[in-house]
């Protein structure tokens, strides 16, 4: 897949230093110019270091500079479909779907660009170990937290989850060492989050971090991070759009456990049609 760059720095824009975020400015607003600059050039106008540049073009994905200007290159010489659509309240309601749809898929390709495949191996072996496995989240990670349940009751696995936030601290306290909390939060900064990861780390269970800041409380002390990269645009904020990415992360997980844990999964599966089919009339 090829990279885009000016939709990863759309999407890291929010995580960016202020002098990460000044660049960041600067080949938006003038992409063209870029193509045609060295890295000495574009630091000398922005009055930071090269290694000022370079660092950004790493944070961003980028094997380097030369990197990035290739992305960018293919970008602006060979016109695509504009990267990022801003919904406009003249739009019609096929355009605003439209859009709306192609704000996903961008989601979707940003967040697997930055998916770490040595991450999402351990948080399967993480899943595939525990005794128990508690999803948590509030407000809108509730909702994802929920639909993970939903997903890994099907496994094999003991899991549960809480809507209330009391009850999961309740339920993060009685975690022990065979356990796994997967925890969720697009910020990362949740106070009631960072207090259920605290309670479960204290007991010594693992912890799965899902999140959109790989700097925040939860992306910085979970045992495995898996990270979630969105765009904000006027009528939908960055937490709203990153949840399609944390869906698919715990679809994801959830496939390749289902895979690994095919014999178990089988039977569990199986109860639940027989439990179903008989509640039917």
């Amino acid at each position: 897949m090829a990279q885009n760059c000016l939709g990863k720095i759309r999407s890291y824009y929010a995580r960016l230093s202020e002098k990460e975020k000044k660049i960041a400015d600067y080949i938006l607003e003038n992409p063209e110019k870029i193509i045609h600059s060295t890295i000495n050039e574009l630091a000398e106008d922005l009055g930071v270091a090269d290694a000022t540049v370079f660092r950004f073009c790493k944070r961003i994905g980028f094997k380097g500079y030369q990197a990035m200007k290739i992305a960018l290159a293919s970008e602006v010489i060979e016109p695509i479909q504009q990267i990022h659509e801003e919904i406009s309240e003249n739009d019609s309601v096929k355009t605003v779907t439209e859009k709306v749809f192609k704000s996903n898929v961008r989601t979707l390709e940003n967040t697997l660009e930055i998916l770490n495949g040595h991450s999402i191996q351990k948080a399967v072996e993480l899943l595939l170990h525990a005794k128990r496995v508690e999803f948590y989240g509030t407000g809108g990670s509730a909702v994802i937290a929920m639909d993970a349940f939903h997903k890994f009751v099907r496994t094999g696995i003991k899991a549960f989850s809480f809507i209330d936030s009391h009850f999961q601290l309740m339920s993060s306290s009685q975690l022990s060492e065979q356990d796994v909390a997967v925890i969720i939060s697009h910020s990362g900064t949740n106070k009631d989050t960072i207090s259920i990861m605290k309670t479960a780390k204290s007991n010594g269970a693992k912890t799965i971090g899902i999140t959109g800041y790989p700097r925040s409380p939860i992306g910085q002390n979970s045992d495995v991070a898996l990270f979630t990269s969105s765009e904000e645009t006027e009528y939908r904020s960055e937490a709203l759009s990153s949840r399609i990415g944390q869906l698919s992360l715990i679809d994801a997980l959830y496939v390749n456990v289902m895979i690994l844990n095919k014999n178990i999964a089988n039977q569990s599966l199986e109860r639940i049609r027989n439990a179903i089919s008989d509640t039917r009339i």
